[in-house]
């Protein structure tokens, strides 16, 4: 993140994101103030506070496909969870701190991975050598007799003078040792002594729901007072390179520098996507049965908003530095819904566009991860080659459009349903179809789709 400039998180975004310009803006100033922040003087830098993002937008316009793409692109600790999970206190769900604890484990996971990837180097020869001890045990060392007059069983001669050529132990090690690097080994089966992983699973019944608040791990605490066991494996030489290979990454890592950085990453780096806030939003008028919890959950979810410190059972983390970026359809329900505490925390709004007929047909063509590279690319695996011509591209966009504006709009999800739709019979045939060419014209696209369109009450149902 930190090598990122606005212009190029926008342009990294628009690689499979389609329109919504002012909501990449944001969200790329909002990252990059983040690195800003930190190249400030300290006196400076706990005054600075994230300006929270709400984007607002009806589903299938590119909210949480936002996200997910930063999620990907940022080097720092990104979290996405759904407001409506959370309930607050005295009711069955999810506490609301437990995002942070999530974030926390993310930012663990994240550190430990870098720091594996610094001792790559070593824990592969470590590895090396322990295959190489178990496909050759060392010869355990001969005491030296050394002439002692006094003593009738010692030697009658001094230890004789080591030859500085390699012993014939030496030489089948190296032997074995260029043999096990080139690979030719690698489907001979050992026997492997590893960690035995399956005392826990009988405690996946008790799981963590009761202790989150707490910040307790129930596996890990029984863990700890149960001694480690190992035990035997017998394994194919490559499958066992892989497991001690984990095990002496682990052994390499220090794990109070990885939950130390962890947690500075968190408070400092770590970005919250809340989906769904519109969802815990009380609608005027409304009164009653679900509502009864939802200003609770803003009330929760206020404290970590505005800085708190919340435990974890990495240490406490405090929130004061964390972004929050809410994200919601707000139809029912509308921003001024929010409680003004929890308003105040997002001062940042941005209203996404609707999605028009020439941007389905953009988002049909030209994302690098577009629906029509996805489909050409699973038939290409049965041999099959798929070719969609433009024609038909503009004539699925129109449709799309079509649609939406009749039935329930849900944005561009509609297009994965036309497409699942449209090759729905081509998927099915495809494996007795190859080395064919399939061709989807204009023509095609209506012969499928149009008599849906025509039965308007069964077309929202299938489409």
């Amino acid at each position: 993140m930190n090598e990122l400039t606005p212009k190029q998180i926008v342009a990294e975004l628009d690689r499979y994101i389609i329109g919504q310009g002012e909501a990449k803006r944001k969200v790329a100033i909002a990252l990059r103030n983040r690195w800003r922040r930190q190249q400030m003087p300290d006196e400076m830098r706990d005054d600075v506070t994230p300006k929270n993002i709400i984007m607002i937008g009806s589903t299938g316009v590119g909210k949480t496909e936002i996200a997910r793409r930063l999620s990907k692109l940022v080097r720092a600790p990104f979290v996405k969870v759904e407001a409506s999970k959370f309930t607050e206190v005295g009711y069955v769900g999810r506490d609301c701190e437990s995002m942070i604890r999530d974030l926390t484990e993310i930012a663990v996971t994240l550190v430990r991975d870098e720091m594996k990837k610094s001792h790559i180097e070593t824990a592969r020869a470590n590895t090396e050598n322990r295959l190489l001890d178990l496909l050759l045990p060392p010869q355990p060392k001969q005491p030296e007799r050394i002439f002692n007059p006094m003593d009738p069983s010692s030697g009658d001669e001094g230890p004789a003078i080591s030859s500085e050529e390699p012993s014939a132990e030496e030489r089948t090690r190296e032997m074995l040792r260029k043999k096990l690097l080139a690979g030719e080994m690698d489907d001979k089966e050992i026997d492997v002594t590893v960690r035995d992983t399956g005392q826990m699973t009988t405690m996946n019944m008790f799981g963590n729901q009761g202790m989150e608040e707490m910040g307790i791990n129930f596996q890990e605490m029984m863990g700890k007072m149960m001694p480690n066991k190992s035990k035997s494996k017998k394994l194919k030489i490559k499958d066992a390179r892989t497991v001690l290979e984990q095990e002496e990454l682990d052994n390499l890592l220090d794990m109070d520098k990885v939950v130390e950085e962890a947690v500075h990453r968190t408070e400092n780096s770590g970005i919250v996507f809340l989906d769904e806030i519109d969802k815990i939003a009380s609608g005027s008028g409304k009164g009653g049965g679900p509502d009864v919890s939802r200003e609770g959950v803003q009330r929760d979810i206020l404290p970590i908003v505005e800085g708190s410190t919340v435990t974890t059972k990495y240490g406490p983390v405090k929130t004061d530095h964390i972004l929050f970026v809410a994200a919601g359809a707000f139809h029912i329900a509308k921003v001024s819904d929010l409680i003004p505490e929890l308003q105040g925390r997002f001062p940042i709004r941005v209203q996404l566009d609707s999605l028009r007929e020439e941007d389905f047909a953009r988002i049909l063509r030209e994302p690098k991860n577009s629906l029509i590279r996805q489909y050409t690319g699973m038939l290409a695996t049965e041999g099959v080659v798929l070719d969609v011509q433009d024609e038909a591209i503009d004539e699925m966009a129109r449709i799309c459009r079509e649609i939406n504006d009749e039935t329930e709009n849900i944005g561009a999800r509609r297009l994965h349903t036309i497409m699942e739709y449209l090759l729905e019979d081509i998927s099915f045939e495809a494996p007795d179809m190859q080395g064919e060419t399939v061709v989807i014209d204009k023509a095609i696209v209506n012969e499928r789709l149009t008599t849906i369109i025509e039965k308007r009450d069964l077309g929202k149902f299938v489409l």
